[in-house]
């Protein structure tokens, strides 16, 4: 189990992007091991157990390890940097279409109150997930995270402005998809212009105007990647 939650191949795509671990001249215990602690954080994202509940006698290395390496990984940008890697294989194998791409969001709770929680009323008491647009084969290519009370179309442009350079192949890197596709939540006129003073075409059904039903042939993609997403059940809960 716990060699497949990390195979060699993503091994040794991330191990390069880990920082090296500060000097100890006076001794100590040796750092954990990096492998196992990125085992131990894939494990408590896919389960939702509290890190202080993970086993240190299964995977060989403690709950608040793997936290502490988390935390430092994540200051050190080492998951942006594997996803802009990620996005230039892709584009490298000719896998990357920005022809259209689509956005849409939802919503989490967060139980502890972190960096990004508002109080709200109704189910929207928490943390929200904003899913930027998506290639039409239905890879992330950004992802922002708000408070529950910051509107969905107040991100819209925010979002399209985080897609990183794609690069991996000759000539400039790719950074903004032809259409946008989003539901009518998105349909402002203040955003439509600014996907057009971006090149961008909105393809957004327009309320009382036009059905949004034509345009859930290339929406769903972006609601599968949600649902996806939900699966790791640490990601549905904002700490």
């Amino acid at each position: 189990m716990a060699r497949a939650l990390v195979p060699d191949a993503l091994w040794e795509r991330i191990s390069p992007l880990l920082p090296p671990h500060p000097p100890r001249p006076r001794g100590g215990r040796p750092p954990a091991d990096d492998r196992a602690c990125l085992r131990g954080i894939i494990f408590v994202l896919k389960t939702g157990i509290q890190w202080e509940d993970l086993s240190q006698e299964v995977l060989g290395v403690s709950g608040m390890s793997c936290w502490r390496r988390l935390r430092d990984w994540e200051a050190a940008g080492v998951w942006v940097k594997l996803h802009e890697q990620l996005l230039a294989a892709l584009h490298r194998r000719r896998k990357t279409d920005l022809s259209r791409a689509s956005a849409d969001s939802s919503s989490v709770r967060a139980l502890k109150r972190g960096a990004h929680w508002a109080k709200s009323d109704g189910p929207r008491q928490g943390g929200q997930q904003a899913l930027p647009p998506r290639g039409q084969e239905g890879n992330p290519l950004a992802v922002r995270l708000t408070a529950a009370n910051v509107t969905d179309v107040g991100q819209l442009l925010a979002l399209v402005d985080s897609v990183p350079p794609i690069r991996g192949r000759r000539g400039h890197p790719l950074r903004r998809p032809e259409k946008l596709h989003s539901d009518k939540g998105f349909a402002l006129r203040a955003k439509r212009y600014g996907l057009c003073q971006r090149s961008i075409v909105p393809r957004i059904a327009k309320p009382g105007i036009e059905s949004s039903e034509k345009l859930g042939r290339y929406r769903w993609k972006v609601e599968q990647r949600l649902a996806h997403l939900h699966r790791f059940r640490r990601l549905r809960i904002r700490d």
